[in-house]
């Protein structure tokens, strides 16, 4: 069985995932470095991408307000994915993401996180805050005040809450919530990798949004799910994983790529890889 497969781990301290199957649930070009990661440290990875992202069905919005953005005080930018859909659809429409910052009207750009922070400057915007919380609504919370009275756009998935636009509005700023891209179920996994988590063949499976986790359970199912170790990136994965009824054995404490690879090193370090699976 995969959670019997600790003996590995303890020959080198060097490779602590040795012999740990691990899911990613992640699409495979958004994973490389997390692969490449985990791959390192020993463990075999088993790619099972369960969402996919496009364009969104009518850009009309998003156009509009990419060609008024004039108007606007702040950008806020609550995923990687937020900025490349953004910033793929200034290009479309000849806009410089840099140039949308050195009008004569200053416009301020806010981030959750390093990962959307590098992906944004990396598209040409210039970040003026990054969320210390690595999550949407401390957005909210940190930058406070500062948007009251102000113009904010926030482009976001077509599956994205509310939540942050309705705090924001609550502080007194005026939003307009825009759909950047859509989130979709993918079919694109090795029918071998879906079969190794239904017969609880791998030691954890990790999830990375909870859209991820709802398309996986969708596609196979709850009672598979429960006899293998959960893995969320950050509280809010690990959040709606919860609601949902289900346990997370590994839980990074914000949502980046190195926290994630620490969780999990922590967790099997210290036997739990043996103890918190339901064989």
């Amino acid at each position: 069985m995969p959670g019997n497969q600790g003996t590995e781990a303890t020959k080198s301290p060097r490779m602590p995932l040795a012999g740990r199957r691990i899911v990613v649930t992640r699409a495979a070009e958004q994973s490389r470095a997390l692969t490449a990661q985990l791959t390192e440290l020993g463990a075999t990875v088993i790619s099972l991408p369960t969402i996919s992202f496009t364009e969104p069905l009518d850009a009309g919005p998003l156009d509009t307000a990419i060609g008024g953005i004039s108007n606007y005080d702040w950008l806020l930018f609550t995923s990687a994915n937020a900025v490349r859909f953004f910033a793929q659809r200034c290009r479309g429409l000849n806009v410089d993401p840099h140039a949308l910052q050195s009008g004569a009207k200053p416009l301020f750009v806010a981030a959750v996180g390093p990962a959307t922070s590098e992906a944004a400057a990396a598209a040409g915007f210039l970040v003026g805050h990054m969320a210390e919380e690595f999550q949407g609504k401390a957005l909210a919370t940190e930058l406070g005040s500062e948007l009251a009275g102000k113009k904010v756009l926030l482009p976001q998935s077509d599956l994205a809450a509310s939540e942050l636009a309705a705090e924001l509005r609550a502080g007194g700023a005026e939003v307009t919530q825009v759909t950047a891209y859509r989130t979709l179920e993918a079919d694109t996994a090795a029918p071998e990798s879906v079969e190794a988590v239904r017969r609880g063949a791998v030691d954890v499976v990790s999830f990375f949004s909870g859209s991820s986790f709802q398309a996986l359970a969708h596609r196979i199912g709850m009672e598979p799910l429960q006899r293998v170790a959960i893995a969320a990136i950050g509280p809010v994965t690990a959040g709606a994983i919860r609601s949902a009824g289900l346990a997370v054995a590994i839980e990074a404490p914000q949502a980046t790529t190195a926290a994630f690879v620490a969780a999990l090193v922590e967790y099997f370090s210290v036997g739990a890889g043996l103890a918190g699976k339901n064989e």
